[in-house]
């Protein structure tokens, strides 16, 4: 008679006898393990979507339903963009980059583009009305990628109503990204030297009106948990971490800020003119999940606040130029509107492929080959929805680039997993790594 089971097998490793669970054969389990000294048992957690966006494994080591210890295993969804763009122009990155965080894709291509521009010494001669746009578009894919973390946070702990909300008010956002861009994300819209091309008619209307009614959902939205007794009880005390494991693991973003350190690129090392701009740094002082959640609800209002601001800014500015002047960089070059409002009009193609041997020689070069890039090595950093991205890049002087580097906040921010969830219970994960809001695209760069 063999002893063997074949749904729960065991066998004896270097770290003691290790049981693999693949049926419901519990009892015989529970029995075993019972019989030996240790009682701890090792879960995979994933790999698959635990309130993450992406795949992640946490492997936890249990004592009844405590953790002892949490790891992170990540490279489930690598994608190699930052060795792809070492064989592509400095053009080209920005069709790159922009899929690694796919939650704020706007972000990534503005990092991007300031280090390309600080590389290029064009930094001060980038339009005002392209900074502009590019200050208003952020700020709208915070408040997208916001909903995201809000929304999918909730369900991960049970509220379906704030999901369904928070998608209703992304969709919103999606809309106008749609309108002037073409493409919902992964849009490739901010480019070295500008953006793609100017505000399409229209446009400012259809952001104000999206501005009024976010900023009356968002009141009516927050009520639903703010103050939820059974909210409160699954997120206060939840997943702690003070300032200095923070500032030992190199964390940023709300969960710094849910320390009470008002850090925030865009105040403390201000870019593409956000010195301009009246907004608050929110932050709190709770150090756990639901301090996490109310700076993000905060923050929905002083997006839209920036918002505003940027429409009356373009709105003096209408007709201005949103590329830099030198021909040579400007990459969509001298574009003209078609009637569809995207896209080159037919006179424009016809200069360039029937008219002038000049032009279509330095558009074919500009296309296939791309600019040159002085030799040297910079760093740009902007304020994501998820802390500070920052690019490190390094170019030999070619038209594509040496070397490129980002600072994932994502990548960074997941090390907190291990001391926000040891010690507390399994169910309590959820909630601390969905306030962390790690987008694993990010990660498996």
């Amino acid at each position: 008679m063999t002893t063997f089971d074949p749904y729960a097998p065991s066998r004896e490793t270097t770290e003691g006898k290790v049981f693999s669970v693949t049926g419901g054969d519990w009892d015989s389990l529970v029995q075993d393990i019972g019989a030996t000294k240790e009682e701890r048992v090792v879960v995979n957690m994933g790999p698959q979507h635990p309130s993450t966006h992406g795949v992640l494994r946490l492997v936890l080591e249990l004592e009844g339903e405590t953790i002892t210890e949490a790891r992170a295993g990540i490279g489930y969804l690598h994608t190699g963009i930052e060795k792809n763009m070492e064989y592509r122009s400095w053009t080209q990155g920005t069709t790159f980059v922009t899929r690694m965080d796919y939650l704020g894709p706007l972000h990534n291509e503005t990092a991007y583009c300031l280090a390309v521009e600080k590389l290029l010494g064009i930094t001060n001669d980038i339009p005002e009305r392209a900074s502009v746009i590019r200050v208003m578009m952020m700020e709208l894919n915070r408040i997208s990628s916001h909903m995201v973390a809000l929304g999918t946070g909730a369900l991960e702990l049970g509220a379906i109503s704030p999901m369904f909300f928070a998608f209703r008010e992304r969709e919103t956002v999606l809309e106008i990204f749609e309108m002037i861009t073409g493409l919902r994300m992964n849009m490739a819209y901010i480019r070295p030297g500008g953006v793609q091309q100017d505000l399409p008619e229209g446009a400012l209307t259809k952001i104000r009106d999206g501005v009024k009614l976010m900023r009356k959902n968002f009141k009516e939205n927050a009520t639903l948990l703010i103050g939820n007794s059974i909210w409160m009880k699954r997120t206060q005390g939840i997943g702690y971490l003070d300032l200095a494991g923070c500032t030992t693991l190199g964390i940023t973003g709300p969960v710094l800020r849910s320390t009470g350190l008002p850090w925030d690129l865009r105040k403390v090392q201000p870019y593409c003119g956000y010195e301009n701009y009246n907004f608050d740094v929110v932050t709190a002082d709770t150090c756990d999940v639901y301090g996490r959640f109310l700076i993000r609800v905060a923050e929905l209002e002083q997006s839209l606040r920036i918002i505003e601001q940027a429409c009356d800014k373009l709105e003096k500015s209408e007709g201005q130029p949103v590329m830099v002047e030198d021909k040579k960089i400007a990459w969509p070059s001298q574009l003209s509107v078609g009637n569809d409002g995207m896209g080159n009009s037919l006179d424009h193609i016809r200069e360039i492929m029937g008219e002038s041997m000049e032009s279509l020689i330095h558009h074919f070069k500009l296309v296939t080959e791309g600019f040159r890039v002085p030799a040297g090595q910079v760093y740009a950093a902007v304020e994501s929805p998820r802390g500070e991205l920052g690019v490190h890049l390094v170019s030999d002087g070619g038209t594509r680039p040496y070397r490129v580097h980002f600072r994932e906040p994502s990548f960074n921010n997941l090390q907190s997993t291990s001391a926000m969830c040891e010690g507390s219970m399994v169910a309590d994960i959820i909630g601390a790594v969905a306030s962390i809001d790690p987008v694993m695209g990010g990660v498996d760069r």
